[in-house]
């Protein structure tokens, strides 16, 4: 089983949009990027910031769109036919509103839910069959305040718990970069027993 060759992380560019909810995907290569002492370097041929991870003697590309949320395909399908990079080999980060924050869920292939990054990267690679990290910020309980909600910066305490996922789910960079999907998913899922 091929491992992930491509993480992507999706949010929109620009500082008034660094703390908002949609950038949980950048947070999550942010701290990838800060662990392994990798480099994003904007690449404009790939509409976004782009850099080489070699972590435990294997090498995958990191990806933050810089193109907005809703066109991220253009970035994602650019770096993946420039380097040959199959969907089942890609996994895209990205904030869930029907997970509440401090949960995190990694699944393959399945609609969009309404998020517009994943609704261009689907349509960019021809399929939606590519892996898919859901960071959990919750769900403000009505459609109409959806669009406020992920633009704006989550409180303290759901901070915390977004940033736990994110440390958990980069804790599993092995398994992903080695192909073993069950047992990342198995360890994401599994709730700690209470003590």
């Amino acid at each position: 089983m091929n491992g992930i060759k491509l993480f992507v992380g999706l949010g929109n560019p620009g500082s008034e949009y660094e703390d908002t909810r949609h950038n949980a995907g950048f947070w999550w290569i942010d701290r990838v990027a800060a662990l392994s002492g990798s480099k994003l370097a904007n690449e404009a041929k790939f509409h976004g910031l782009a850099g080489k991870l070699k972590h435990s003697g294997t090498e995958a590309w990191l990806l933050k769109p810089t193109t907005f949320m809703n066109a991220s395909g253009r970035s994602v399908g650019a770096l993946a036919k420039f380097y040959k990079i199959e969907p089942h080999e890609i996994l895209v980060i990205h904030d869930e509103l029907d997970i509440p924050p401090g949960q995190v869920k990694m699944k393959k292939g399945g609609g969009h839910g309404g998020h517009n990054g994943l609704k261009d990267i689907a349509a960019h690679l021809g399929t939606n069959e590519f892996w898919r990290l859901r960071l959990g910020i919750g769900h403000p309980g009505e459609r109409a305040a959806v669009v406020n909600f992920v633009l704006h910066a989550p409180a303290k305490a759901e901070m915390s718990l977004i940033e736990t996922t994110i440390e958990d789910s980069v804790a599993l960079l092995d398994q992903l970069l080695a192909g073993s999907f069950e047992q990342a998913m198995l360890k994401l899922h599994t709730k700690p027993k209470a003590v």
